[in-house]
């Protein structure tokens, strides 16, 4: 099992849900913390939660000048990422294709595949001098299930996961990890509130007579992910919660 105790993770989109779950639950092995969001206050009170080296950096993802300036600003001791979690994401909307907003694509694929590839892009030179360390791309169960009213989030999740796979093709030979992790259904986070636009209760009505993963249940995933052994490469994990399935309607809400 991979040891993460002092190593270095690098997580975005850290101030709440999966982020700020996979902090905590890499925080019990004892790793060294990079948190990063829009959102300084949450950050911070995170970070003063968390028993281990945290350092707090605030960017958008979106911005490859703030990616590469916060990347140059890590202290000493941060600079050497083990894992970076390309966690930061988000969906808009459920119109079909014919009315939806573009806005919304763009700020879809601006944040779901352009601000993970510029977070890649960024780290993973010195992995690759280092020989050693892990991407790990948060996915969607979307990317192989498409659904009504989807089509541009779907199209950014199908981008992770093939992506994911590009980069394990372009890293043969090294002993760098990449591994795509696609959630279904979850409760407990801002995801619906945000694709639809704050609007609180038609996120809520979601998760009515449905019981969803959380986000705790994704940061086990993650951290298990990343502690196999340092020849063993999970290139995958699709979970759903036993409410849902590919094929039944829930499949529609995720």
């Amino acid at each position: 099992m991979t040891n993460l105790k002092d190593a270095v993770v690098f997580i975005t989109g850290a101030s709440v849900g999966f982020g700020a779950a996979c902090a905590r639950r890499f925080a019990r092995d004892g790793a060294r913390l990079v948190i990063t969001g829009r959102r300084r206050a949450r950050l911070e009170a995170l970070a003063r939660e968390l028993a281990v080296p945290v350092h707090v950096a605030l960017f958008d993802v979106r911005d490859r000048g703030a990616v590469d300036s916060a990347i140059a600003a890590l202290p000493p001791e941060f600079r050497e990422v083990e894992v970076l979690l390309n966690n930061a994401g988000l969906s808009r909307g459920l119109e079909p294709f014919w009315e939806a907003s573009i806005e919304d694509w763009e700020e879809m694929i601006d944040t779901n595949c352009k601000g993970l590839l510029y977070m890649t892009r960024a780290l993973l030179p010195g992995m690759v001098a280092r020989n050693r360390g892990h991407v790990i791309n948060l996915g969607s169960v979307a990317a192989n299930y498409p659904y009504r009213g989807g089509h541009v989030y779907c199209g950014t999740k199908a981008f992770v996961r093939l992506l994911s796979l590009a980069l394990r093709a372009d890293l043969a030979g090294t002993k760098i990890r990449v591994t795509d992790v696609e959630p279904g259904l979850v409760g407990g986070t801002e995801f619906s509130v945000v694709r639809f636009h704050g609007d609180v209760e038609r996120a809520r009505k979601v998760y009515e007579n449905v019981e969803p993963l959380v986000a705790e249940d994704i940061a086990d995933i993650v951290a298990w992910v990343a502690t196999r052994p340092a020849h063993v490469n999970i290139n995958a994990v699709e979970v759903m919660p036993v409410a849902q399935a590919p094929a039944g309607p829930t499949v529609t809400r995720g």
